[in-house]
Protein backbone atom coordinates (compact mmCIF):
# COMPACT_ATOMS: atom_id res chain seq x y z
CA UNK A 1 0.00 0.00 0.00
CA UNK A 2 1.32 3.45 -0.98
CA UNK A 3 0.38 6.17 1.49
CA UNK A 4 0.36 9.94 1.06
CA UNK A 5 3.51 10.03 3.21
CA UNK A 6 5.18 7.58 0.81
CA UNK A 7 4.21 9.76 -2.14
CA UNK A 8 5.61 12.85 -0.46
CA UNK A 9 8.93 11.11 0.26
CA UNK A 10 9.11 9.82 -3.31
CA UNK A 11 8.38 13.27 -4.70
CA UNK A 12 11.00 14.93 -2.50
CA UNK A 13 13.64 12.44 -3.61
CA UNK A 14 12.88 13.01 -7.29
CA UNK A 15 12.82 16.78 -6.89
CA UNK A 16 16.14 16.74 -5.05
CA UNK A 17 17.72 15.43 -8.26
CA UNK A 18 16.40 18.41 -10.26
CA UNK A 19 17.10 22.14 -10.17
CA UNK A 20 14.54 22.61 -7.39
CA UNK A 21 15.83 24.80 -4.57
CA UNK A 22 13.19 23.58 -2.11
CA UNK A 23 12.39 19.92 -2.85
CA UNK A 24 10.66 19.28 0.50
CA UNK A 25 8.31 22.24 0.12
CA UNK A 26 7.59 21.50 -3.54
CA UNK A 27 6.86 17.85 -2.73
CA UNK A 28 4.40 18.90 -0.03
CA UNK A 29 2.62 21.34 -2.36
CA UNK A 30 2.36 18.73 -5.10
CA UNK A 31 0.97 16.06 -2.81
CA UNK A 32 -1.50 18.57 -1.38
CA UNK A 33 -2.58 19.31 -4.93
CA UNK A 34 -3.14 15.70 -6.00
CA UNK A 35 -4.66 14.60 -2.70
CA UNK A 36 -7.01 17.53 -2.22
CA UNK A 37 -5.77 17.95 1.35
CA UNK A 38 -4.42 21.20 2.76
CA UNK A 39 -1.33 21.23 5.01
CA UNK A 40 -2.95 20.18 8.27
CA UNK A 41 -5.26 17.65 6.63
CA UNK A 42 -2.31 16.06 4.84
CA UNK A 43 -0.41 15.63 8.11
CA UNK A 44 -3.48 14.07 9.74
CA UNK A 45 -4.11 11.74 6.81
CA UNK A 46 -0.58 11.01 5.62
CA UNK A 47 -0.83 7.29 6.44
CA UNK A 48 -4.02 6.81 4.46
CA UNK A 49 -3.70 5.00 1.10
CA UNK A 50 -3.08 7.17 -1.95
CA UNK A 51 -5.43 6.71 -4.88
CA UNK A 52 -4.17 5.43 -8.25
CA UNK A 53 -5.25 8.59 -10.15
CA UNK A 54 -3.39 10.74 -7.61
CA UNK A 55 -0.23 8.66 -8.02
CA UNK A 56 -0.40 9.08 -11.81
CA UNK A 57 -1.11 12.81 -11.50
CA UNK A 58 1.86 13.28 -9.20
CA UNK A 59 4.16 11.36 -11.57
CA UNK A 60 3.04 13.62 -14.41
CA UNK A 61 3.71 16.72 -12.31
CA UNK A 62 7.15 15.50 -11.30
CA UNK A 63 8.03 14.81 -14.93
CA UNK A 64 6.99 18.33 -15.91
CA UNK A 65 9.02 19.81 -13.07
CA UNK A 66 12.05 17.73 -14.01
CA UNK A 67 11.79 19.19 -17.52
CA UNK A 68 12.23 22.67 -16.08
CA UNK A 69 8.61 23.84 -16.04
CA UNK A 70 7.99 26.42 -13.28
CA UNK A 71 6.42 25.01 -10.14
CA UNK A 72 3.49 27.44 -10.39
CA UNK A 73 2.52 26.12 -13.82
CA UNK A 74 2.92 22.52 -12.68
CA UNK A 75 0.59 23.13 -9.74
CA UNK A 76 -1.75 25.15 -11.94
CA UNK A 77 -2.48 27.58 -9.12
CA UNK A 78 -0.56 30.09 -7.00
CA UNK A 79 -1.32 32.45 -4.14
CA UNK A 80 -1.20 36.20 -4.65
CA UNK A 81 -1.93 38.27 -1.54
CA UNK A 82 -4.26 35.56 -0.31
CA UNK A 83 -6.01 35.12 -3.67
CA UNK A 84 -5.84 31.64 -5.18
CA UNK A 85 -5.05 32.18 -8.85
CA UNK A 86 -5.21 29.89 -11.85
CA UNK A 87 -1.86 30.21 -13.64
CA UNK A 88 -0.44 28.55 -16.74
CA UNK A 89 1.86 29.37 -19.65
CA UNK A 90 -0.53 32.01 -20.98
CA UNK A 91 0.40 34.37 -18.13
CA UNK A 92 3.38 35.36 -16.02
CA UNK A 93 4.08 33.61 -12.75
CA UNK A 94 2.82 35.83 -9.89
CA UNK A 95 5.84 37.11 -7.96
CA UNK A 96 6.52 38.77 -4.58
CA UNK A 97 7.72 41.89 -6.42
CA UNK A 98 4.31 42.28 -8.00
CA UNK A 99 2.66 41.86 -4.61
CA UNK A 100 4.59 44.97 -3.59
CA UNK A 101 3.19 46.73 -6.66
CA UNK A 102 -0.36 45.73 -5.72
CA UNK A 103 0.12 46.82 -2.11
CA UNK A 104 1.54 50.15 -3.25
CA UNK A 105 -1.43 50.66 -5.59
CA UNK A 106 -3.90 49.88 -2.81
CA UNK A 107 -2.12 52.31 -0.48
CA UNK A 108 -2.33 55.05 -3.11
CA UNK A 109 -6.10 54.65 -3.54
CA UNK A 110 -6.60 54.65 0.23
CA UNK A 111 -4.50 57.82 0.45
CA UNK A 112 -6.93 59.38 -2.03
CA UNK A 113 -9.87 58.57 0.25
CA UNK A 114 -11.04 55.08 -0.65
CA UNK A 115 -12.14 52.68 2.06
CA UNK A 116 -10.07 49.60 2.84
CA UNK A 117 -11.88 46.37 3.64
CA UNK A 118 -14.28 43.79 2.31
CA UNK A 119 -17.08 44.75 -0.04
CA UNK A 120 -20.50 45.44 1.50
CA UNK A 121 -23.08 45.62 -1.33
CA UNK A 122 -25.59 47.20 1.05
CA UNK A 123 -23.32 50.01 2.27
CA UNK A 124 -24.80 53.47 1.81
CA UNK A 125 -22.89 56.41 0.42
CA UNK A 126 -20.11 54.39 -1.21
CA UNK A 127 -17.91 56.33 -3.61
CA UNK A 128 -16.77 54.78 -6.85
CA UNK A 129 -13.03 54.99 -7.48
CA UNK A 130 -12.30 54.11 -11.09
CA UNK A 131 -8.99 52.27 -11.37
CA UNK A 132 -7.25 50.51 -14.27
CA UNK A 133 -4.83 47.57 -14.31
CA UNK A 134 -3.08 47.65 -17.68
CA UNK A 135 -1.63 44.35 -18.89
CA UNK A 136 -3.53 42.40 -16.25
CA UNK A 137 -2.31 38.92 -17.24
CA UNK A 138 -3.80 36.50 -14.71
CA UNK A 139 -5.81 39.34 -13.17
CA UNK A 140 -3.72 39.26 -9.99
CA UNK A 141 -3.43 43.00 -9.39
CA UNK A 142 -6.99 43.72 -10.52
CA UNK A 143 -8.39 41.14 -8.13
CA UNK A 144 -6.23 42.39 -5.27
CA UNK A 145 -7.64 45.89 -5.83
CA UNK A 146 -11.23 44.64 -6.03
CA UNK A 147 -10.81 42.43 -2.97
CA UNK A 148 -9.38 45.11 -0.69
CA UNK A 149 -11.00 48.29 -2.01
CA UNK A 150 -14.80 48.00 -1.73
CA UNK A 151 -15.26 51.34 -3.52
CA UNK A 152 -13.11 50.39 -6.52
CA UNK A 153 -14.48 50.08 -10.05
CA UNK A 154 -11.68 48.03 -11.63
CA UNK A 155 -10.91 47.98 -15.35
CA UNK A 156 -8.42 45.28 -16.35
CA UNK A 157 -6.94 45.17 -19.86
CA UNK A 158 -4.61 42.92 -21.81
CA UNK A 159 -3.51 42.74 -25.43
CA UNK A 160 -3.40 38.94 -25.22
CA UNK A 161 -6.71 37.15 -25.61
CA UNK A 162 -5.11 34.06 -24.06
CA UNK A 163 -4.08 35.97 -20.95
CA UNK A 164 -7.50 37.57 -20.71
CA UNK A 165 -9.08 34.10 -20.73
CA UNK A 166 -7.03 33.22 -17.64
CA UNK A 167 -8.02 36.49 -16.00
CA UNK A 168 -11.66 35.80 -16.80
CA UNK A 169 -11.44 32.40 -15.10
CA UNK A 170 -9.87 33.96 -12.03
CA UNK A 171 -12.47 36.72 -11.88
CA UNK A 172 -15.22 34.10 -12.13
CA UNK A 173 -13.91 32.47 -8.97
CA UNK A 174 -13.46 35.67 -7.00
CA UNK A 175 -16.88 35.92 -5.39
CA UNK A 176 -18.61 39.27 -4.91
CA UNK A 177 -15.46 41.25 -5.75
CA UNK A 178 -15.78 39.99 -9.34
CA UNK A 179 -18.85 42.15 -9.91
CA UNK A 180 -16.62 45.23 -9.85
CA UNK A 181 -14.00 43.96 -12.32
CA UNK A 182 -14.38 44.60 -16.05
CA UNK A 183 -12.07 42.91 -18.55
CA UNK A 184 -11.17 44.55 -21.86
CA UNK A 185 -9.02 43.30 -24.76
CA UNK A 186 -6.54 45.78 -26.20
CA UNK A 187 -3.22 47.57 -25.84
CA UNK A 188 -2.77 49.74 -22.78
CA UNK A 189 -5.14 52.74 -22.69
CA UNK A 190 -6.61 51.96 -26.12
CA UNK A 191 -8.60 49.14 -24.50
CA UNK A 192 -10.42 51.49 -22.13
CA UNK A 193 -13.72 53.25 -22.88
CA UNK A 194 -13.16 56.90 -23.71
CA UNK A 195 -15.43 58.12 -20.93
CA UNK A 196 -12.79 57.04 -18.41
CA UNK A 197 -10.41 59.67 -19.76
CA UNK A 198 -9.65 62.12 -16.96
CA UNK A 199 -11.61 60.03 -14.44
CA UNK A 200 -9.22 57.31 -13.29
CA UNK A 201 -7.99 57.63 -9.72
CA UNK A 202 -5.33 55.00 -10.27
CA UNK A 203 -3.49 53.41 -13.16
CA UNK A 204 -1.36 50.40 -12.21
CA UNK A 205 0.67 48.11 -14.44
CA UNK A 206 3.22 45.32 -14.41
CA UNK A 207 4.28 45.81 -18.03
CA UNK A 208 6.99 43.93 -19.92
CA UNK A 209 10.31 45.55 -19.00
CA UNK A 210 12.99 43.08 -20.15
CA UNK A 211 15.19 44.31 -22.99
CA UNK A 212 15.70 42.03 -25.98
CA UNK A 213 19.41 41.68 -25.24
CA UNK A 214 18.63 40.63 -21.63
CA UNK A 215 16.58 37.56 -22.57
CA UNK A 216 19.68 35.38 -22.81
CA UNK A 217 20.50 36.21 -19.18
CA UNK A 218 17.10 35.20 -17.80
CA UNK A 219 16.77 31.93 -15.88
CA UNK A 220 15.70 29.07 -18.12
CA UNK A 221 12.42 28.56 -16.26
CA UNK A 222 11.53 32.15 -17.15
CA UNK A 223 12.91 32.51 -20.68
CA UNK A 224 11.75 29.09 -21.89
CA UNK A 225 8.32 28.99 -20.28
CA UNK A 226 6.79 32.39 -19.54
CA UNK A 227 5.04 34.38 -22.32
CA UNK A 228 7.53 36.46 -24.28
CA UNK A 229 4.93 39.13 -24.95
CA UNK A 230 4.50 39.76 -21.22
CA UNK A 231 8.25 39.75 -20.51
CA UNK A 232 10.03 41.60 -23.31
CA UNK A 233 9.30 45.22 -24.13
CA UNK A 234 11.77 45.90 -26.94
CA UNK A 235 15.40 46.87 -27.54
CA UNK A 236 15.70 49.04 -24.41
CA UNK A 237 13.21 47.36 -22.09
CA UNK A 238 11.66 50.76 -21.36
CA UNK A 239 9.26 50.95 -24.30
CA UNK A 240 6.12 49.86 -22.45
CA UNK A 241 6.93 51.88 -19.33
CA UNK A 242 7.54 55.00 -21.39
CA UNK A 243 4.28 54.55 -23.31
CA UNK A 244 2.23 54.12 -20.14
CA UNK A 245 3.88 57.06 -18.37
CA UNK A 246 3.48 59.35 -21.38
CA UNK A 247 -0.23 58.57 -21.88
CA UNK A 248 -1.36 58.17 -18.28
CA UNK A 249 -1.61 61.84 -17.39
CA UNK A 250 -4.60 62.50 -19.64
CA UNK A 251 -6.48 59.50 -18.24
CA UNK A 252 -5.89 60.32 -14.60
CA UNK A 253 -8.21 62.50 -12.51
CA UNK A 254 -6.73 66.02 -12.20
CA UNK A 255 -8.30 66.30 -8.74
CA UNK A 256 -5.96 63.66 -7.31
CA UNK A 257 -4.73 60.37 -8.71
CA UNK A 258 -1.69 58.13 -9.10
CA UNK A 259 0.25 55.99 -11.53
CA UNK A 260 1.96 52.85 -10.15
CA UNK A 261 4.25 50.83 -12.45
CA UNK A 262 6.55 47.88 -11.84
CA UNK A 263 10.07 48.21 -13.24
CA UNK A 264 13.55 46.73 -13.06
CA UNK A 265 15.88 48.35 -10.52
CA UNK A 266 18.22 49.74 -13.17
CA UNK A 267 15.28 51.49 -14.89
CA UNK A 268 14.30 53.64 -11.91
CA UNK A 269 16.19 56.75 -12.98
CA UNK A 270 14.85 56.73 -16.53
CA UNK A 271 11.31 56.09 -15.30
CA UNK A 272 11.55 58.98 -12.83
CA UNK A 273 12.69 61.28 -15.60
CA UNK A 274 9.89 60.14 -17.90
CA UNK A 275 7.26 60.78 -15.22
CA UNK A 276 8.62 64.22 -14.46
CA UNK A 277 8.68 65.09 -18.16
CA UNK A 278 5.06 63.88 -18.48
CA UNK A 279 3.96 66.49 -15.95
CA UNK A 280 3.40 64.50 -12.78
CA UNK A 281 3.47 66.61 -9.63
CA UNK A 282 5.29 64.14 -7.40
CA UNK A 283 7.44 61.17 -8.38
CA UNK A 284 8.89 58.46 -6.15
CA UNK A 285 10.26 54.93 -6.41
CA UNK A 286 9.31 52.25 -3.87
CA UNK A 287 11.64 49.37 -2.99
CA UNK A 288 10.74 45.69 -3.05
CA UNK A 289 11.28 43.20 -0.23
CA UNK A 290 14.97 42.94 -1.15
CA UNK A 291 15.39 46.76 -0.96
CA UNK A 292 15.73 47.11 -4.73
CA UNK A 293 14.04 49.90 -6.66
CA UNK A 294 10.90 48.25 -8.03
CA UNK A 295 7.82 50.48 -8.22
CA UNK A 296 7.38 53.87 -9.87
CA UNK A 297 4.78 56.03 -8.10
CA UNK A 298 3.80 59.21 -9.93
CA UNK A 299 1.07 61.40 -8.48
CA UNK A 300 -1.30 64.03 -9.76
CA UNK A 301 -2.01 66.55 -7.00
CA UNK A 302 -5.16 68.66 -7.08
CA UNK A 303 -4.50 72.38 -7.53
CA UNK A 304 -5.13 74.51 -4.44
CA UNK A 305 -8.19 76.69 -4.61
Amino acid sequence: MTTWADLRARAEARLAATSSLAPAAEARWMVERVSGYDGVELVMGEHEPATAPAVQHLDDMLERRANGEPLQYVLGRWDFLGIDLLVDRRVLVPRPETEVVARTAIDEVVRLGARLGSHDPWAAGATSFAVADLGTGSGAIALALASELPDAEVWATDVSADALAVARANVAGAGSAATRVRLELGSWFAALPDDLRGRLRLVVSNPPYVAEHEVADLPADVADWEPHLALVSGPSGLEAIETIVAEAREWLDPEGSALVVELAPHQAGAARNAATAAGFDAVDVVQDLADRDRVLVARVVAAER
